[in-house]
């Protein structure tokens, strides 16, 4: 085989096929493609697609600027077709395709691209829409006047290097004198080989100032720094959420900043239909489509990930963006909202990753370094172009020099000069007979005649003088650094009063994430636990407010013997507690409990919370916040009760956390909301009450593991069934009441109906379904430990108490029988009687059914179309004073029915109405 390095025959033959002549260089593949590849990626690194952290520019920018600053197209001369600007950069500076060239234009003309638009654009240059522009042919364009004064001024003084074009025809700038930092001001975007920049624009006058805090004080805290250039200021405006993205970014060069939407909710009145709810997005994040955004939302609103939406439209114009999402009548605007920053582009990120070429290698610069790098550039400019100028006043002062001295010498200078054979003898005698250079000999032949006036003279004396207090300024300016200060600190604030732009991006200081509890309706609903530990969420309105006595809608689907065990109402975005016999707390998001029909079964509780199947829920709380100055009050079967504060919960593991510590054979039984200074009534199944204030003399707060202090003193065979807390005020109403009656007088029962109470009153509930309310100050405060009172003189033989609830006007309860079925009712269609009264029937019960809860219904969030004022609302069990709003009573027509015969007996007092062995029944 011939070899391939060289010719295989006598150097007059010619080579065959397959046999070289020479030019042929063997080398290694890997090696070539290494070499090639890095040099392309060089190429495009510096050449192409990253900016010189000097000026902010790439290097098609650069051209474009300098091409039309040749063709002067400056600010206050006419547009010029872009065709013709492509062209220019093309012939000369650029060697690519002009859709590049024309692109890069058009980006520097769109005031929603560029914070400062560079190039000022005459026809359709794009649009939020991602409309596309018009040919080049048809648009046209100028630089903006910030161009010329802030990147263009003193390109002329030698203040930049000049390099050969392509083809060695013309010259270009390296980079731009610039006198502001533009990287930062316009930001830049760019995909390189193996890397990428992505910088955001920020606010000019922010910048400026920035600049002038470093230059006042090179040693400038970070966190100052930061102080004055606060973040990214985007031409679409829009908000930013959060600053820890930001003071990331400003510190490493990289980081995440979450920009958002502006979308305000408002009432659209429109005659001839009622008032719809709207969302109104009046500014988009940065680079964010318009058009692609609604096109999304009505796909999601169409695949049914996006509810509440009926119609959007865009109602944009010359005036400014208006995109309307119209609601439904049913939805809730704070939640649609929360959907559409989650599910759509009107929420996003923008991930900074500030490279840049410093000379002439990418580096990643923080906010400090590429401040500095562009005053260091700044300074090198001013003492060029000082320089420069120095140079050019000094070569014009010393032609005046020669000037001067032809003056002074005119008559002599005349006769040599017309004595001269010719030009060349004249300037080689004016060299040598007065000593003139050949620039100054130049000068004064081409000199004309109306320069020898006196006038002419003197003005030429008065320019020398001129120039020798110039170079000495020049000078000055070069020895000194602080003078290069000077001239910076004087320019920058020139543009800043010139160009100033107010902040059109707002900064929140909150975080961007939206949690799912962001997403959900804050609605009232019920949490319904079931014996067999099913647990399940319904709306309240899935009961209407009914009549009393009436028979009511099933709660849940029984199956065999199952029955409600727990039943409590509570908000969507409340943390559910659940307390375990054990003394064990869980804790679940109220949301987090899937909302089931009435007639489902629910969920079992195991399902959502790691609970051991020896382990039963006995009770429910649902909590808003785990403030410090709220308390629970815990109370067991076995009659121990404690108080722990709120915020030992307020970190609860997913395995649970020991709430009370339990005797043998002791079991958790009830837990309620308090604060200090309430009073908790404690209810017995024979009908019995105590009622006690919790102050540290009653019941001192105690740790989470303590086991607590014995409550009720009970008779045999009786057990603890029910308990209540009321607040503070109203316990101090029942201390200083004139109806408090000492431990050993029994209470005037004659008349069953009491005369009528403005309230707050006790409902007392028995399992037959009878009930009443009882005015509290018939409860009068006793000692903890005693035997109480008796709180309700039973109809029937075997009936019990099931529940005692604190309640003032206006509220609605929910009845609930151990078969599921739940009646709503309003409390003020209850009659009020005595603590030794029967009561009236609230529930019709079926045969074998009981009644076994009653919850109070908590107020609305918001209540519409008040007709009238409501009376103020005391808490309702397992809720703070703070949560509880005023509640509105509609009108209820109180059922006609009559009440049985015997509801009138048994109207004298009872003998158990005294607390042996107890305290003295009253507070002392």
């Amino acid at each position: 085989m011939a070899d391939p390095t060289g010719p295989t025959g006598s150097s007059d033959e010619p080579t065959g096929p397959g046999e070289s002549d020479g030019r042929i260089i063997q080398t290694d593949l890997r090696n070539e493609m290494s070499r090639s590849y890095l040099e392309y990626a060089m190429s495009v690194i510096v050449g192409r697609a990253l900016p010189d952290a000097r000026d902010g520019l790439k290097p098609v920018h650069r051209r474009i600027l300098y091409a039309m600053y040749e063709l002067g197209l400056t600010s206050d001369r006419p547009y010029r077709k872009c065709a013709r600007v492509v062209g220019e950069v093309l012939g000369k500076y650029h060697p690519h395709g002009d859709t590049a060239v024309y692109d890069a234009l058009v980006r520097m003309a769109q005031d929603f691209s560029m914070r400062m638009p560079l190039v000022s654009g005459h026809g359709n240059f794009g649009s939020v829409d991602n409309d596309p522009p018009a040919a080049m042919r048809y648009t046209e364009s100028r630089l903006q006047a910030l161009t010329t004064d802030s990147l263009l001024a003193d390109i002329e003084s030698e203040t930049v290097d000049f390099i050969d074009n392509f083809d060695g025809s013309q010259q270009e700038p390296t980079v731009m004198p610039a006198r502001i930092p533009q990287l930062l001001l316009n930001g830049s975007t760019g995909i390189a080989v193996g890397m990428a920049t992505n910088i955001p624009p920020h606010n000019l006058t922010e910048l400026i100032d920035g600049v002038l805090a470093l230059i006042a004080d090179p040693e400038l805290d970070d966190r100052l720094l930061t102080s004055i250039i606060t973040g990214p200021d985007f031409p679409t405006g829009g908000q930013i959420l959060g600053r820890r993205g930001i003071r990331e970014m400003y510190a490493s060069g990289r980081g995440s900043v979450t920009m958002r939407g502006v979308a305000n909710i408002e009432t659209l009145e429109v005659k001839g239909r009622p008032d719809r709810d709207a969302v109104i997005i009046t500014e988009l994040p940065y680079q964010t489509n318009k058009a692609a955004l609604i096109e999304r939302i009505a796909e999601l609103v169409n695949d049914k990930k996006l509810e509440g939406i009926s119609d959007i439209r865009d109602e944009s114009d010359r005036d400014g963006m208006r995109i309307v999402i119209e609601l439904r009548r049913d939805a809730y605007p704070q939640v649609v909202l929360n959907n559409l920053f989650k599910l759509t582009p009107l929420q996003n990120n923008f991930s900074a990753y500030m490279l840049a070429l410093v000379n002439g290698e990418p580096i990643v610069l923080t906010l400090r370094r590429m401040l500095q790098v562009f005053l260091d550039f700044r300074v090198e400019t001013i003492e060029r172009r000082t320089r420069y100028l120095l140079r050019k006043a000094e070569e014009r002062d010393h032609i005046l020099l020669g000037l001067l001295i032809a003056l002074d010498k005119l008559d002599a200078i005349i006769a040599l000069i017309r004595s001269a054979a010719d030009t060349a003898t004249a300037r080689r005698g004016l060299m040598e007979v007065f000593g003139l250079s050949d620039l100054q000999a130049d000068a004064i032949l081409q000199m004309q005649l109306r320069r020898l006036t006196a006038l002419e003279a003197d003005k030429i004396r008065l320019e020398h003088d001129d120039l020798l207090a110039k170079i000495t300024d020049y000078k000055d300016i070069l020895a000194r650094r602080e003078r290069v200060f000077a001239l910076i600190v004087e320019e920058l604030q020139a543009i800043r009063s010139r160009y100033d732009s107010p902040r059109r991006t707002e900064i929140l200081d909150l975080e961007g994430g939206l949690e799912d509890i962001d997403l959900i309706a804050n609605e009232r609903s019920v949490v319904l636990l079931t014996e067999t530990g099913y647990l399940k969420r319904m709306p309240v309105n899935e009961f209407e407010a009914t009549s009393r006595g009436t028979r009511g809608k099933a709660g849940t689907k029984s199956q065999g013997e199952e029955g409600v065990k727990l039943f409590i109402s509570c908000n969507d975005h409340d943390a559910l507690l659940l307390f375990s016999d054990r003394g064990v707390v869980y804790s679940l998001p109220a949301y987090r409990v899937p909302m089931c029909s009435r007639a489902a079964k629910g969920t079992p509780i195991v399902q959502l919370l790691p609970i051991p199947r020896e382990e039963a829920i006995t009770s429910l709380l649902s909590v808003s916040a785990f403030e410090d100055d709220v308390q629970l009050v815990m109370l067991t079967s076995g009659g121990y009760v404690k108080r722990t504060r709120l915020s030992a919960f307020s970190n609860i593991r997913s395995n649970g956390l020991i709430a009370i510590s339990l005797e043998d054979g002791d079991d958790l039984r009830w837990v309620r909301l308090a604060l200090p200074g309430d009073s908790v009534l404690i209810g017995s199944l024979k009908g019995m009450t105590i009622h006690f204030r919790l102050s540290d003399e009653e019941l001192r707060p105690l740790g989470r593991t303590a086991r607590g202090v014995r409550a009720m003193n009970l008779r045999e065979g009786d057990q603890l069934v029910s308990m209540d807390v009321l607040p503070a005020e109203l316990a101090d109403r029942v201390a200083s009441s004139e109806q408090a009656e000492d431990d050993g007088e029994a209470i005037d029962g004659a008349e069953e109906i009491v005369a009528a109470s403005e309230g707050p009153w006790v409902l007392v509930a028995s399992a037959s379904g009878l009930g009443k309310r009882v005015p509290v100050d018939q409860f009068r405060l006793q000692k903890r430990a005693g035997m109480g009172l008796r709180a309700i003189k039973f109809r029937r033989e075997g009936d019990v108490l099931v529940g005692l609830k604190v309640l003032g006007a206006g509220e609605e309860l929910l009845l609930v029988s151990e078969r599921g079925v739940i009646v709503r009712m309003k409390a003020d269609a209850i009659p009020q009687q005595s603590r030794a009264a029967t009561g009236v029937r609230l529930q019709r019960l079926d045969s074998g059914d009981r009644l076994t809860e009653v919850v109070l219904v908590p107020p609305a969030a918001e209540e519409e179309d008040i007709e009238s004022t409501a009376l103020p609302v005391l808490p309702a069990p397992g809720e703070s004073a703070s949560d509880v709003g005023a509640a509105v009573a509609g009108a209820v027509d109180v059922e006609a029915g009559v009440v049985e015969a015997d509801t009138a007996a048994a109207t004298t007092a009872d003998d158990d109405d005294v607390a042996p062995g107890g305290g003295s029944g009253r507070k002392p």
